[in-house]
């Protein structure tokens, strides 16, 4: 098959598209670890979590099944106060390594009960409703309305999550406690009632990052944990470790980069490149796009 400018390009467009979803996993990532310095590795399987729960309490109790999006970002709200308190708020602040364990076990706890819960049978979620039936040309370019409402409901999602962070005093506090920890709490800021404010900010953020994953492709399974987990922490990496900027550019360009090899290289290589990628910024731009400039010996 022969692949002309217009299919690479619509390509990239599709990707980038997509990539918002990736951009709203790294952030939460990213605002997670510029609070703590820590990783949470359970923080894409809080937000799959959130959007089984959301999709279960819909069925059961027979509600419009546009309401998942909206419980299923409270639940994982909900669900990332237990991961903080579990593996983060137990664990001695001084134990990185602690902590890092105890989320990628929480990742496991968590992912299991869902197997547990569904066989590891994928589940069908409800769509985008009129979105996922819309479709628009421009030329020879054709714009898929669901990824067109994801990239917008991200971009409205991102500007939120900036101005709590630079225009609230929530985010006043959270930008002391991320910068000084110690000086923040001689100040009297409650450094655990922000952690968890953090991660229920982000989990939030995550739940609508599952639900919008889920009803782009029209079903919910397991298996979409880790290849989320992987690609958010590869976007806040590219991004710089730390900068809200750099996960949504970062996002953005790792949905384009792994739609492009898609295209040209089938579905069995996409995730070959994007590895790539990181292994490229590692070794030329180790600290990213916009995180700390890092020393080498």
């Amino acid at each position: 098959m022969t692949i002309g400018f217009i299919d690479i390009f619509q390509a990239l467009i599709d990707g980038i598209l997509f990539g918002s979803i990736y951009a709203l996993i790294g952030l939460g990532f990213t605002l997670i670890f510029g609070a703590m310095e820590k990783l949470n590795m359970a923080y894409a399987a809080s937000s799959i979590g959130g959007a089984y729960v959301g999709l279960g309490l819909a069925t059961l109790f027979a509600l419009p099944l546009f309401v998942v999006f909206f419980i299923g970002p409270v639940a994982a709200g909900l669900l990332s106060i237990l991961v903080y308190l579990v593996s983060f708020r137990l664990i001695p602040s001084t134990n990185h390594l602690g902590s890092l364990m105890a989320s990628i076990g929480a990742l496991f706890f968590i992912d299991e009960v869902i197997i547990h819960e569904t066989q590891g049978s994928p589940l069908t979620f409800p769509e985008l409703g009129i979105f996922a039936e819309a479709y628009f040309m421009f030329g020879d370019l054709g714009f898929r309305g669901d990824l067109i409402f994801i990239m917008i409901f991200g971009i409205i999602s991102m500007g939120v999550i900036i101005y709590i962070l630079y225009y609230t005093r929530l985010g006043l506090a959270t930008r002391a406690v991320s910068q000084q920890n110690i000086a923040a709490r001689l100040c009297g800021i409650p450094i655990h009632t922000i952690n968890i404010s953090t991660f229920v900010l982000a989990g939030v953020l995550g739940g609508f990052a599952g639900c919008l994953a889920a009803a782009s492709v029209g079903v919910i399974s397991p298996l979409l944990t880790i290849p989320l987990t992987i690609k958010g922490l590869i976007a806040s990496v590219i991004g710089g470790l730390g900068s809200i900027r750099g996960a949504i550019i970062a996002g953005l360009l790792i949905g384009g980069v792994e739609n492009f090899f898609l295209l040209v290289r089938g579905v069995n290589e996409r995730d070959i490149y994007v590895f790539l990628l990181l292994f490229v910024f590692l070794v030329l731009r180790p600290n990213g796009f916009f995180g700390n400039e890092i020393n080498r010996d």
